[in-house]
């Protein structure tokens, strides 16, 4: 879109990645020198609230009025926005977050950089463009959101902007985020390729400890060498979030993946290493975060079912039919297959998650998924069709289901002998 008055770039991380040769499919665009009259006249669609944000009538991507803005208050949002024809592309790129994110391509593919993005690529470094960059405490999460997005191709924060985030996780600022707006970055980060690097680079910056301190108390605590060659809680915490990603769990595994341990932050020094219980300790914790957070229900529910479960999946062979029996129906695998799935996955990872050991075995999980299927092999027609109904089909439907996993059991330890 040009005219004799108004000219369109491509900016962000349309940009950025295109400079990187990484994979990308938003494209947003800024217009410099138009009125939002002009934007109508031309057809496209008003979407923007706090300032001009239109939407191409062909594309539907992203068009936004070159702007300003000055701070009026604390968070996200505290920001008063300037648009005019006279703010120029430079004024506009300025605001931007990092170097790397503030550069534009005009119509013929030339590059405008005036504040050495490319110059950070090539360095692999995650700079912030003007001091300007302490106004917005979401750009905490959104830097160490990049840092595990682009570890695999060397890029690091600068020193200079991670003393930047120190600031604003120590000013108080991070409270004033919406829960909606960090679960939203929270969660894209969790699904990045080096999840473990998010929470590592929140943690170096102090805002783990003022918006995660249950996660933030892991790290520092010791867990049995025999089973925990890493032995700190918290380096474990992110060799388990590696795993996650290696694995390439969904969302609430992996959010499951981050709280299942929380228990473990809360034992008495004077029990170290030892962490007996901390299935159930965690449980009031797991329950805070996911309250503060508003993490979605099929995040909450799958990271309590994990904080007070894995470790009857890592013991699985253990289990007796009954208990297997009461494991099956907390998890509600006759409805629900697909979330104790998520389950075994995220128990996967807790198990990967240890030095040396990332690339062992995993058997507890198809033991686990033979057992259920031996459950819901029981065929629950063939018992109505006996008469039963109520509450006596419900007994006689969880006695075959118990006969059916103790015939499991049998058969499997028969067939390892």
């Amino acid at each position: 879109m040009t005219s004799p008055t108004y000219a369109t770039y491509l900016v962000g991380g349309a940009v950025r990645d295109q400079l990187l040769g990484h994979p990308f499919s938003d494209y947003d665009w800024v217009v410099v020198g138009a009125t939002p009259e002009d934007m109508l006249s031309a057809g496209f669609k008003p979407v923007g609230q706090d300032f001009p944000v239109f939407l191409h009538p062909k594309t539907g991507e992203e068009y936004a009025l070159a702007r300003t803005e000055r701070k009026s208050g604390r968070g996200y949002g505290g920001f008063v926005f300037h648009t005019s024809p006279d703010v120029t592309l430079e004024q506009d790129l300025i605001r931007r977050d990092l170097t790397v994110n503030a550069m534009a391509m005009d119509s013929n593919s030339t590059l405008i950089d005036p504040y050495g993005g490319q110059r950070d690529l090539a360095a692999r470094l995650l700079r912030h463009v003007s001091p300007a960059f302490v106004e917005d405490p979401l750009r905490v999460l959104r830097v160490a959101r990049y840092a595990a997005r682009y570890k695999r191709m060397g890029f690091r924060v600068a020193a200079e902007t991670l003393q930047l985030m120190r600031e604003l996780a120590e000013s108080g600022e991070l409270a004033a985020l919406t829960p909606e707006r960090t679960w939203k970055e929270i969660s894209r980060a969790l699904m990045e390729p080096n999840p473990d690097v998010f929470i590592r680079v929140l943690r170096d910056c102090g805002a783990l400890k003022a918006m995660l301190p249950e996660v933030d108390k892991l790290f520092g605590v010791p867990q049995p060498i025999a089973h925990h060659p890493e032995v700190d809680t918290g380096e474990h915490l992110l060799l388990v979030l590696e795993a996650a990603a290696s694995l390439q769990l969904p969302l609430a595994a992996r959010w499951a993946c981050l709280l299942h341990d929380l228990g473990k932050g809360l034992t008495d020094p004077a029990l170290w290493p030892k962490h007996h219980g901390h299935e159930h300790s965690g449980l009031r914790a797991v329950k805070a975060v996911n309250a503060r957070c508003k993490a979605p229900r099929d995040c909450q529910e799958l990271a309590l079912l994990t904080c007070e479960y894995h470790t009857h999946c890592h013991r699985a062979r253990e289990l007796k039919p009954e208990t297997l029996l009461k494991l099956f129906k907390t998890f509600d695998i006759y409805r629900r297959p697909e979330r104790f799935e998520q389950f075994l996955g995220a128990c996967e990872a807790d198990a990967r998650g240890r030095t040396g050991l990332e690339n062992e075995p995993y058997p507890q999980a198809d033991y686990l998924r033979a057992a259920a299927q031996a459950a819901r092999s029981v065929n629950v027609e063939a018992l109505m069709a006996r008469g039963l109904e109520g509450a006596e089909l419900g007994k006689a439907l969880e006695q075959e289901r118990k006969k059916a996993l103790a015939d499991f059991k049998t058969g499997f330890s028969q067939a390892r002998t």
